[in-house]
């Protein structure tokens, strides 16, 4: 079950109906259980926002809200020098992947041609 298919449980809407077809309070309902999925009985472990660091609340986030905190996330790591802050302010990968190969930015991959040049030939 994803979060979506919970939503929509909660709220009552039906599952197989379009956006545009739906009257203004199914809107309006929609929209509440996604801003505050714990008053719908929606479970805490489908929340993107699991125990905030600051707060210790779960907490489902929308939007512009959800990128800025990504993006504290990541500062935060980078200041307490964490191993996967080091990799992010380095530009390298961060979970585990292999680098050898894949994950090369501005480089050419494989064996680079060299231009072969013909000796002239004696008469």
């Amino acid at each position: 079950m994803n979060f979506a298919h919970a939503v929509v449980k909660a709220t009552g809407v039906s599952e197989t109906a379009r956006l545009g077809s739906l009257s203004d309070s199914d809107i309006q309902r929609l929209e509440d259980a996604i801003r505050n999925p714990s008053k719908f009985g929606i479970p805490n472990w489908l929340m993107n926002r699991r125990k905030d660091r600051t707060t210790g609340l779960d907490s489902h986030l929308i939007g512009a809200d959800l990128s800025l905190q990504g993006k504290e996330d990541i500062t935060f790591m980078v200041n307490i020098r964490s191993w996967k802050g080091i990799r992010h302010s380095l530009g390298l990968k961060v979970r585990g992947q292999r680098t050898k190969t894949s994950g090369r930015t501005g480089r050419s991959v494989g064996v680079r041609k060299t231009l072969l040049l013909k000796k002239p030939t004696e008469e």
